[in-house]
């Protein structure tokens, strides 16, 4: 086939379930816009992890799907939340081709329940017999892995860079809320919804101490408000003078608007989770606490980073081995080279 294709076809993208990979996406969506420049994309995600790529100027239209997960009861939802129910309403678009980067045996059966002729993904979980072309799940960085599945159908990658984008009036109103003056501002990711991925609140209030008073540091957050407890656990643990330099913005933006705070930060330090690989998208430079998965498969793509990892990484919580001194070592350079700029 030569590329770009430019025939006006109907591609579907399916990448649903979880903030970091539906970011990781993005250098694959990009690829797949060069090759079909004419076509109508669409990504079919999940509330709040689709809402990453609201900004995507290489896709057409984000869909939604909540699947409801194995023992959870029936729930009210404008989006689709079965595997009938989604299936009818993929069959409604007519799409031509679709390339799924989910590993799962459902999401490979999607598709061809609604009636997608040619599918693209993973030989995982024994469902190859469902897909047109498949591709291995190799032993390497997530972002390489998505994009192999456009290499087994042929496609050109042109690139591998990280990107994303914007709203400025959303970036006006973060910038007149930010505290004024010049200090280094640094984004803290304190909370996973996966527990073994967790460090303690404890040591992240001594590390913003730290930040704050030694250091000269502005200390932002923005997480879901479903963890808001934890976050308070951290700003009990501060001494009093410090709950002032406290900034969390999880009540005043979402998570397409948390875009507008990351382009702002200087540094970002935090635990495996999402929103370092939105800090990554903006080539924020990251220190990250890495406990039971492998940081070659989930390492930030595309900037400077530093990986703190314990040498064992067995057990329930791996991070406890981790000292705030270790991570102040690894934090110390960053906050050098600031300072120089």
């Amino acid at each position: 086939m030569a590329w770009p294709d430019l025939r006006p076809q109907r591609i579907l993208v399916i990448r649903y379930r979880f903030i970091g990979d539906t970011v990781l996406a993005i250098p694959t969506l990009r690829n797949l816009r060069q090759a079909f420049p004419n076509a109508k994309i669409d990504v079919l995600s999940e509330p709040v992890s689709g809402d990453t790529l609201a900004l995507c100027p290489y896709k057409d239209e984000l869909l939604y799907y909540a699947p409801r997960l194995k023992g959870e009861k029936k729930r009210a939802s404008k989006h689709p939340t079965s595997l009938i129910g989604i299936t009818k309403f993929l069959r409604a678009r007519h799409y031509d081709r679709c390339y799924i980067l989910r590993r799962s045996f459902s999401s490979a059966i999607l598709p061809l329940l609604a009636g997608i002729p040619h599918r693209v993904g993973f030989a995982t979980d024994g469902r190859s017999f469902l897909l047109q072309r498949s591709t291995p799940y190799a032993d390497k960085h997530e972002v390489e892995c998505f994009l192999d599945v456009l290499r087994a159908d042929g496609i050109p990658i042109n690139s591998t860079h990280n990107e994303n984008w914007t709203d400025p009036a959303t970036d006006a109103r973060v910038a007149a809320a930010l505290p004024p003056g010049n200090r280094p501002r640094v984004f803290i990711c304190a909370k996973s919804i996966v527990t073994s991925k967790d460090w303690a609140p404890e040591r992240f209030a001594e590390l913003i101490v730290w930040l704050v008073n030694e250091r000269g540091c502005e200390v932002h957050f923005c997480d879901s408000p479903a963890l808001a407890d934890y976050y308070e656990q951290i700003r009990a643990a501060l001494p009093s003078p410090l709950v002032r330099e406290w900034h969390d913005w999880s009540r005043q933006l979402s998570i397409k608007e948390s875009n507008s705070l990351f382009q702002r930060m200087d540094l970002a330090v935090g635990i495996d989770t999402g929103l370092l690989h939105l800090a990554a998208s903006f080539h924020l430079p990251i220190v990250g606490l890495f406990g039971p998965l492998e940081p070659w498969r989930w390492h930030p793509w595309d900037t400077a980073h530093t990986i703190v990892r314990p040498n064992d990484v067995t057990g329930p919580r791996p991070l406890l081995r981790l000292s705030v001194a270790e991570v102040k070592a690894v934090v110390e350079p960053y906050l050098q080279a600031l300072a120089n700029r």
